[in-house]
Formats: structure tokens, C-alpha cells, sequence
């Protein structure tokens, strides 16, 4: 089979289209998947720099999610048959024609969607769903403060949190990300390189109830201050450095609370494993993307032999939303 290999760490330049050894059977529990799409995420920009191995056992290709059509079924697997169009959450191995994932971590493409455009749901949809609504409990009547607001992430976060009856707040770095923020539903719209968040949270709302945060030790002391009591600040990313300070007596007078997450070294099984995830999201967010109340952002659609293309572009400041790498005709 053919599969995007890495000569070296470095630029979009290290990877390449080539014949790698086929895949073995699918064994028990699994599922082989003929890839049709992979999302492109940030991980696979940071493991492309050397930045972010796989867990132990896991694919050393790129790749956290893609769509395809079942081509086989390893023993014991049930629910799942070949032909079945489906996406699916990896631990990598995505960027690749063929990929082998444990049944428990796929999810059917919804009725009338695209099957590459279905790519760009399930590490997102993970992300979001498991950290939102999972960790946080977000609910109608909250404000929540995404970062990022025109990333993968941010689109989709911003959708699910108005369909649960949420208010939203999104931070970006452009007044076009910012008007495609707000035609997804986000009413607080906060240019970052002009204007203060915490400033315009503590006036909107005394802060907000859940802050999502890509950032990590750049924003800490700032997420802590804009957090309303009771608030929770939950950290998914590190763009912004590793090692920060913070006041404690602020965290305590407000009562609040922080969460750092990771959805790649998750269990596949188990409590808060992939699977638990995404079966919550089959019960409760499938339905909204099926009736079309969320849908998938994708900003550019590039051939897999151009992949060394498909990263800068998710770096690009005019993106928004996504980018999937097209493996095959379905």
C-alpha cells in the first residue's frame, strides 16, 4: 500500500507518497478501512517536527482521523460490516490508503454528508464533545470563551455549544475569522491582537463560565483572571509554551477549577477511554450532525500527493476550520 512517510524531522518538505508493507489482518476487535480522506491536525504538524511521538503500539504515520469504507473485520466484531461507510478516531496511521483501528473508535458517516468532508469530524468532535460537555458540563445559559475560534476546534465547539443553548465568546486574530465565527453562532467576537479578553469577558458576563483553551502557559494567568466563579478553564493545547505562573487566591476566590486533557494517549477502553467517547458522541452529537445543526468546516480539500502542501495551508492565517487530505475516490 501507499502511505505518507517522513524522511527525517522537519518542514512539510520531509514527507512523501510512498509504497510502505501492506497492513496485516484485521485482528480481534478491529477494523480495516480503506481511507478515502484524513484530517489534518496540529499533532500531526508537531510529530512531522519530531515534537510528538505515537503512544507505544501506535502507527508512526501521520494522521488522528479519517473516513473510508470498511473493507474488513477482524474476529468478534459485530456491529460493523464491510462496505459500511464510516469515520473514524486513530491513534495514527490516518495519511495512509489503509489504516487498522479498534471497532469501538468508529462512528457511521451521517446520512447526506460527504465521506471526505467526514474526515474533519471525529478528532474535533472528541475533542470537543469529551472536554465541553464531559469535563466542563456545559449547558444552556453559559458563556463560554473558546481561543481560536476560526481553528477546527473552535468552528465546532462553537456550534455544539449553541445547539446545547449556550452563549459564546471566541478569540481570533483577523475580523474574517471573526464574521465566520459569528455565521456559525458566536455573539462575542474578540480580536486578539486589539482587544483584551479578559477586559471584554469581565464586561460581558463578570468572565466566563468555561473557557476552552489551545494556548497553555502563554494565557494561564489571563484564562484564571476571565474565569467567572465557579468557572473552569480546560486546556487542550500548548501553542503558547509549557511552564507558566499563576495566583492560586485567584483560582480560589472564584472557586474555580482547571482541566488538562489529551484525547491521543487515551485507553481504548475503560473509563474516559475513546471508546466511552465516542460512544457518547453516536448518542447524543451524531443526531445533530445528521439533521444537519452541526456540520463539519473544511477550508481546502488537497490530494495526499501534495501533502506537503496540506500543512502550511492549516497554518495559513485565511484558514478556517479544517483541511483534509483526498486518498482515493469512495
Amino acid at each position: 500500500m501507499y502511505a505518507v512517510t517522513l524522511d527525517g524531522f522537519g518542514g512539510p518538505e520531509v514527507m512523501a507518497w510512498k509504497q510502505v508493507p501492506d497492513l496485516p489482518a484485521p485482528g480481534p476487535g478491529e477494523v480495516a478501512i480503506d481511507v478515502v480522506a484524513a484530517g489534518v491536525n496540529r499533532a500531526d504538524l508537531l510529530q512531522r517536527q519530531g515534537f510528538y511521538p505515537p503512544p507505544p503500539g501506535a502507527s508512526e504515520i501521520l494522521g488522528l482521523e479519517c473516513s473510508g469504507i470498511v473493507a474488513a473485520v477482524g474476529p468478534g466484531v459485530r456491529d460493523w460490516q464491510a462496505g459500511d461507510r464510516v469515520c473514524a478516531l486513530l491513534s495514527g496511521g490516518g495519511y495512509a490508503e489503509r489504516v487498522l483501528v479498534p471497532a469501538t473508535q468508529l462512528l457511521p458517516v451521517p446520512d447526506g454528508l460527504d465521506i471526505a468532508a467526514a474526515a474533519a469530524l471525529p478528532e474535533v468532535a472528541a475533542t470537543v464533545w469529551s472536554n465541553l460537555v464531559m469535563t466542563a458540563g456545559l449547558h444552556s445559559g453559559q458563556l463560554l470563551l473558546i481561543h481560536g475560534g476560526g481553528s477546527g476546534i473552535g468552528t465546532h465547539a462553537i456550534q455544539v455549544a449553541v445547539s446545547l443553548g449556550a452563549r459564546v465568546a471566541v478569540t481570533a486574530g483577523s475580523q474574517a475569522k471573526l464574521q465566520r465565527c459569528a455565521e456559525l453562532g458566536a455573539s462575542v467576537l474578540i480580536n486578539y491582537r486589539e482587544e483584551d479578553f479578559v477586559s471584554v469577558l469581565k464586561a460581558e458576563n463578570n468572565g466566563a463560565d468555561i473557557i476552552l483553551d489551545n494556548m497553555g502557559a502563554a494565557y494561564l494567568a489571563r484564562n484564571v483572571d476571565a474565569l467567572a466563579d465557579d468557572g473552569r478553564l480546560v486546556i487542550i493545547g500548548m501553542q503558547g509554551g509549557v511552564t507558566a505562573e499563576m495566583n492560586l487566591a485567584a483560582l480560589l476566590g472564584k472557586r474555580g477549577s482547571i482541566h488538562a486533557t489529551n484525547l491521543r494517549r487515551r485507553p481504548e477502553t475503560g473509563r474516559g477511554s475513546k471508546a466511552e467517547i465516542i460512544a457518547e458522541l453516536r448518542r447524543h452529537l451524531w443526531p445533530l450532525i445528521s439533521d444537519g445543526t452541526v456540520a463539519p468546516v473544511v477550508s481546502a480539500e488537497v490530494p495526499v500527493a501534495e501533502v506537503a502542501r496540506a500543512h502550511p495551508l492549516l497554518d495559513s492565517a485565511d484558514t478556517v476550520g479544517k483541511v483534509v487530505l483526498r486518498i482515493r475516490e469512495p
